[in-house]
């Protein structure tokens, strides 16, 4: 039951035949051999092998009943015979109670090393043992399982072992994983069973790369969510922005060599812009006066940065009683919530000032982004 074995006496009784005629055919096999070079040896040993084959099959069935099907108690008992044969010296005492030791002791070993679903260290197979005998024993006292306690007070061992035993004991033979769980479920066991998250080893580089996102130019980061999050072609993002694929390749290519150093870096490398090439996604604002008339020229990208700063500059226009505050957005290329919340404020202090406000040359991207926050009726 529980993959264990108990001590089995092996002297042969003196009046068991077959036993006497193992113990003569084995000093019969010494005496064959004497003298014979090992080559010569086989056709005896091979007969005394199978002389000795039953003894070594009624060894083999004590053990049956325990798990193990009964043909591979057969060949792990006739594996300790043919060892036994080998290492066999008749100076040394009986055969037949040599044989008996290294049989049981083959069939022992099978059942503490190749039985077993998972490692149980041996003095706790010991006691699964012991503990199945009480089982027994108790049950047809009480007739009926006895508890821990009664099984503790029987081995005279503490509680805690008797329940490591128990519990241990489920290691002899583990349920399978394709088990059904149950019902008329489909599921199988190994569905519950939770399996390791590889994703959860790039969460600290998804984050450090977020943050590195932030610090690169409106443009390099515009480029590389529309190739790496919105699977556009290097072409597609050229037409975009109006320059060559070669300059996207450029910039891509940048773009990525400087992720990938502030990745290693302990501190991010500044980022070197190039003298020939201004960036274009710089935030600028600038508020013009023409006669009576204000104009806000808006240009880069307005996110969280440039946000405030557009929002004082359209409050000031505002405030100074104009008779039209033009916002002029054809330099703005993009912009976030927090941009798109400062021209919400400065369209709201507008109309409660009375002061026209006109959103003039809107980009299309930037247009979607006004319709989405009910400015449609401020732009021009």
């Amino acid at each position: 039951m529980f993959g264990q074995t108990s001590t089995t006496t092996t002297t042969p009784p003196p009046n068991d035949r077959g036993l006497e005629d193992l113990d003569a055919a084995a000093l019969a096999y010494a005496a064959r051999i004497a003298g014979l070079p090992p080559e010569r040896r086989g056709e005896a040993r091979d007969d005394l092998v199978r002389f000795a084959l039953p003894f070594a099959g009624r060894l083999a069935r004590r053990y049956r009943g325990r798990g193990e099907p009964l043909e591979d108690l057969e060949q792990v008992a006739r594996l300790g015979l043919v060892n036994a044969v080998d290492r066999y010296d008749p100076e040394r005492g009986s055969f037949t109670a040599y044989a008996a030791i290294t049989i049981v002791g083959e069939i022992k070993r099978h059942f503490r090393d190749r039985t077993w679903g998972v490692h149980v260290p041996r003095r706790l197979r010991d006691l699964i043992l012991e503990v199945g005998q009480a089982t027994a024993a108790l049950t047809s006292e009480l007739s009926r399982a006895p508890s821990v306690a009664e099984l503790s007070a029987r081995l005279e061992t503490p509680e805690e072992e008797i329940l490591a035993a128990l519990e241990s004991a489920a290691g002899y033979s583990p349920a399978s994983l394709n088990a059904p769980v149950g019902g008329e479920s489909s599921a199988e066991f190994g569905d519950l069973v939770g399996e390791s998250d590889n994703a959860l080893e790039s969460v600290d580089d998804r984050v450090t790369v977020s943050g590195l996102l932030h610090r690169l130019p409106w443009r390099e980061r515009r480029i590389l969510a529309m190739r790496f999050y919105g699977n556009q072609t290097q072409a597609e993002i050229a037409a975009r922005f109006g320059i060559s694929q070669m300059h996207v390749s450029r910039l891509l290519s940048r773009a990525l060599t400087w992720l990938r150093q502030a990745m290693l870096a302990d501190a991010p490398p500044p980022w070197q812009n190039g003298a020939a090439e201004p960036d274009p996604g710089k935030t600028r604002i600038s508020v013009k006066q023409n006669g009576d008339r204000v104009v806000v020229e808006v240009g880069g990208e307005i996110d969280r940065d440039g946000a405030d700063q557009l929002r004082r500059a359209m409050l000031e226009a505002v405030t100074g009683q104009p008779s039209e505050v033009v916002v002029d957005l054809v330099g703005a290329g993009g912009f976030d919530a927090g941009g798109i919340a400062a021209l919400m404020a400065g369209h709201e202090a507008a109309e409660r000032t009375g002061v026209p406000l006109r959103l003039t040359r809107v980009q299309p991207a930037v247009r979607r982004s006004l319709t989405a926050a009910g400015l449609a009726a401020a732009r021009d």
